[in-house]
């Protein structure tokens, strides 16, 4: 066992000869000054400098790394102040050192960075998250922790999962805090959230000035509170608000990562300040675990033990940053020589030229700093704290925190929140192989258990206790008093009123509100002025007869409509009465001139398929006429009495049957409606009809039908006619155009029927040609406005909003007279599909017919078309006529009886050929045998 302990020992110390050889070999020096600005009392200050020496301390013992230099490591306590660390900063820098790990702090690290710009020295800091250092002003500050942004993106996202808009913030008034803030109103208004009030601390603040400053928070409207400060006065913002009773039901509190830092490192914490924090929500930098990570935890308690005086001392996420910091700053070294970089400083002349007892001009600039802050940010390494990378903006890769909720004597983890999926229950290392998935239903995190131990999620505002009631401001109408009616200063009453009375009495919390009158009294004032004024800041609310419209919208947000409303158009009509020819109204024209057509054209279609089948189309000329026009309009009635035996003729009856049966129930429901519903006339029919007239057109002050007519009609503003009351509509609209009024008025339904209601000398003409409802108004994204419009929904199922309509609006003074104005007749374009199928059927009726026929004359006269093949074509188109006028079975019989002559004709030809053939072989045996005779008698 000796002797191979003496060999194994033996051999490194040949492995560090060699390394050393070769590093003075290649250039390299034997040692590299490194500093550190800590603050070694604070929370992160203690665990930094031990994770810092142990991760030298492993440099160093591991000569693969520097390839056999060593790091030189010169801590300074710079006690959280700028000046210090300034001081501490140049005195490191005078040692010619080429990096400085730190500040720990954003308010050092702005001072000392301009000291690393100058002399070109990379600072590698673990901890400070101000946003602002990532800047291009600070190009020698690396940054080897997660930005605030991040921070402040996962808060952002925690507000907006639970619905919340606006947040209080508390925060030290310092580099860290204000940069921090900043970050987060950044972060929450691409949310559509707000910060509504800053409450900023001093770094020293005592507790007095803490208490004053959350008597302000406590008398604002919303209780979601951010606390973003230092754990030296972070416990006492929370020990001062338990005293207030700011930590019970209803309120969320929001630590940003100082809280669980201070959990870490002091684990226990005592009872007292764990019953400050009861319900809290803090965030913690995720280190996702691994092998290193594990094995520096298990060493850790070694190093605490044997370091510290005062005992052990917990390891926070800012430990495992600062121990990877060291050997990121070893690795860039090393690429740093292998690139041919060398240590060599060069005299600042600006320096030189400042004169005195400072000693400025023994600072150096690193020449290789460039070189070197490359090689960092090129860096790929896995620490202990997870993959060590930076994007293009000089950040760590993959930020992601952990979501703890402080619970009894200790805290649970409710979920996660990574940049790249947002908030999840599971590691943010699982999702990055998976496509990103931000929708809302994918972002998840378990209960937690709120301040006041409960789980029900706070509303996260409640009105402010200022003993201020809300300024809600009412339109003070002079007409249509139903609606709003202001006696006095303080006396209000209507249906909108009555409707906000009952949604305010529906919410689960008290509202104090005051209403108070807009207007002059002697004119109608203008909505979209009321609307204006919340946005000024002038009311809280608005209370009345306000439409919701676009360029409305655009200033408040509106409650759910609880009147449905929209522009209409009101005109005088008059009673129409019936006349001799009122049979005759169910159609137009059109309708009537083309139903006579087709009940001809049907009545020829069907004769023509029926004439050489049916005697019952047969006969003379004048009869066959009659029977057209009886069979045509008989079917009207289903009162033919001709019976069809083609198949096509039966096809094409049973679909004019079916179209007649349509006609006639259309004609004969029209007809009743006429004969029995009272038709009110009027010469204008509609918001077209008035657009293309140049009468004058009536509309309500201050209303917002006068900017649509023009705007959205063009209608010149000349022709707009304002009115004050629903004397003067009456009065304008029995003048009319001649006599100095109006043709019609443009008016919101709801005021039109009001008006209508008394009134049954005017109607309604045309259709709405505008859609939208009454709406009350609240400031962006105020949480009363959600309230209300569910306390309005809530009137609607339960019938009260139906029975504050009939309280106020309901009227029957016309109601049962039934008037119907101008019943529509029925349009040709109503039946045009049942014409268009029945012409369809004749059509293909007669082609087919015309088929058959053509066949059947090409079959019962081929001899003609033979013999004929030479005669004119009118010869043959005469023959085909009188074919198609012949009666089919006349036909069959006469071809019939012409086939059976042409056969006994052939039959009596072949016989006489025969015949003849026969004598032709008679007589030439005759004369043969005359021809023999007389040989043999000539030789004898």
């Amino acid at each position: 066992m000796k002797l191979s302990g003496v060999m194994l020992l033996m051999i490194f110390y040949c492995e560090l000869f060699v390394y050393r050889i070769t590093a003075q070999a290649s250039g390299r020096p034997s040692v590299v000054n490194i500093g550190a600005l800590l603050s070694f009392s604070t929370n992160v200050g203690k665990v930094a400098k031990l994770a810092i020496k142990a991760a030298v301390d492993d440099v160093n013992s591991d000569p693969t790394t520097l390839g056999g230099t060593k790091l030189k490591l010169q801590m300074q306590d710079c006690n959280h102040s700028g000046f210090l660390a300034l001081a501490e900063a140049l005195h490191l820098m005078e040692g010619q050192t080429v990096a400085i790990i730190g500040p720990q702090d954003a308010v050092t690290a702005h001072v000392v960075s301009h000291v690393a710009n100058e002399l070109q020295v990379p600072l590698l800091s673990f901890s400070a998250t101000d946003p602002t250092l990532s800047s291009l002003q600070f190009p020698y500050f690396v940054r080897t922790t997660q930005s605030d942004q991040y921070q402040m993106a996962a808060i952002a996202e925690i507000v907006d999962h639970y619905g919340w808009r606006e947040v209080i913030a508390i925060y030290v008034d310092d580099d860290h805090g204000r940069n921090g803030i900043a970050a987060l109103g950044d972060k929450l208004a691409a949310k559509r959230c707000r910060i509504s009030f800053k409450a900023p601390l001093s770094v020293e603040a005592t507790e007095d000035e803490i208490t004053d400053l959350l008597v302000k928070v406590a008398l604002t409207e919303s209780r979601i509170i951010v606390v973003h400060t230092h754990y030296n006065r972070g416990p006492v913002v929370f020990h001062v608000a338990q005293y207030l009773g700011m930590l019970g039901t209803g309120y969320v509190w929001i630590a940003t990562s100082w809280l669980s830092t201070a959990l870490d490192t002091n684990s226990p914490f005592p009872s007292d300040v764990m019953d400050d924090i009861q319900g809290v929500l803090t965030l913690r930098t995720y280190t996702p675990d691994s092998v290193l990570k594990r094995k520096f935890i298990s060493r850790w308690r070694n190093l605490t033990d044997a370091k510290t005086p005062n005992g052990y001392i917990g390891l926070n996420a800012y430990g495992f940053y600062a121990y990877d910091t060291v050997w990121l700053l070893a690795r860039a070294i090393n690429s740093f020589f292998k690139q041919g970089g060398n240590l060599s400083f060069s005299k600042d002349s600006r320096l030189s030229e400042i004169q005195g007892h400072l000693r400025l001009d023994s600072l150096r600039i690193f020449n290789g700093g460039n070189l070197l802050r490359d090689s960092i940010l090129q860096a790929n390494m896995t620490g202990t704290a997870g993959p060590a990378r930076f994007n293009s903006h000089g950040d760590l890769i993959n930020p992601a925190y952990e979501i703890i909720n402080v619970i009894g004597t200790g805290y649970r983890r409710i979920g996660y929140w990574s940049n790249y999926s947002g908030l999840s229950v599971v590691p943010p290392e699982t999702l990055y192989s998976k496509p990103p998935n931000r929708s809302s239903s994918n972002q998840r995190l378990y209960s937690v258990i709120w301040p006041g131990q409960t789980t029900q999620k706070p509303r996260g505002w409640v009105f402010p206790n200022n003993g201020r009631h809300l300024r809600i401001g009412v339109p003070n109408r002079v007409s249509f008093r139903e609606f709003v009616s202001v006696k006095g200063s303080d006396m209000t009453s209507g249906f909108c009123i009555d409707v906000f009375t009952a949604a305010i009495n529906l919410l689960p919390y008290a509202v104090p509100y005051k209403l108070i009158p807009f207007g002059d009294g002697h004119n109608n004032p203008s909505c979209t002025e009321l609307v204006r004024l919340i946005t000024a800041g002038v009311y809280d609310a608005a209370v009345g007869d306000i439409a919701i419209i676009t360029n409305r919208t655009k200033m408040a947000d509106f409650t759910q409509p609880y009147i449905e409303s929209g522009l209409v158009v009101v005109a005088p009509v008059r009673k129409l009465d019936s006349n001799a020819w009122a049979f005759l109204s169910p159609f137009t024209p059109m309708m009537w001139g083309v139903t006579a057509i087709f009940f001809l054209a049907v009545g020829a279609v069907v004769w023509i398929l029926e004439h050489r089948l049916n005697d019952e189309f047969r006969g003379p000329p004048k009869r066959q006429v009659v029977t057209i026009f009886w069979f045509s309009f008989s079917t009207m009635f289903f009162a033919h009495k001709e019976k069809t035996v083609s198949a096509l003729g039966r096809l094409v009856l049973i679909i004019w049957l079916f179209v007649v049966l349509i006609i006639n129930s259309s004609y004969t429901a029209s007809l009743t409606s006429i004969l029995t519903v009272q038709k009110l006339s009027s010469p204008i029919k509609g918001i077209d009809s008035l657009r293309s007239s140049n009468y004058p057109i009536g509309y309500q002050v201050n209303s917002f039908a006068r900017n649509y007519l023009v705007d959205e009609f063009n209608i010149d503003e000349s022709r707009l006619v304002p009115l004050n009351s629903p004397e003067e509509y009456a009065k304008a609209l029995k003048d009319g155009p001649h006599k100095g009024g109006v043709a019609a008025v443009v008016d919101d339904r709801a005021y039109a029927e009001l008006f209508l209601s008394t009134r049954c000398e005017f109607s309604i003409v045309g259709q709405e040609f505008t859609k939208n409802g009454w709406g009350f108004a609240f400031p962006r994204d105020s949480p009363l406005a959600v309230d209300i419009s569910t306390a309005i929904l809530k009137l609607s199922e339960n019938g009260d909003l139906q029975r504050i309509h009939d309280k106020w609006l309901l009227r029957s003074a016309c109601s049962s007279q039934g008037a119907k104005l101008d019943v529509d007749r029925l349009q040709l374009k109503s039946f045009s599909g049942l014409y268009l199928l029945c012409g369809l059927a004749c059509l293909l009726a007669l082609f087919i017919y015309l088929m058959q026929l053509v066949h059947q004359f090409s079959r019962h006269y081929p001899g003609d078309t033979e013999s004929n093949g030479g005669s004119s074509r009118s010869a043959r188109l005469q023959t085909f006529l009188s074919f198609v006028n012949e009666k089919e079975d006349e036909v069959k019989s006469w071809s019939k009886r012409r086939h059976v002559e042409r056969t006994s004709y052939r039959s009596e030809d072949e016989m006489s050929s025969c015949n003849s053939n026969r004598k032709h072989i008679e007589l030439s045996s005759n004369l043969s045998l005359d021809s023999a005779t007389r040989n043999c008698n000539g030789s004898s």
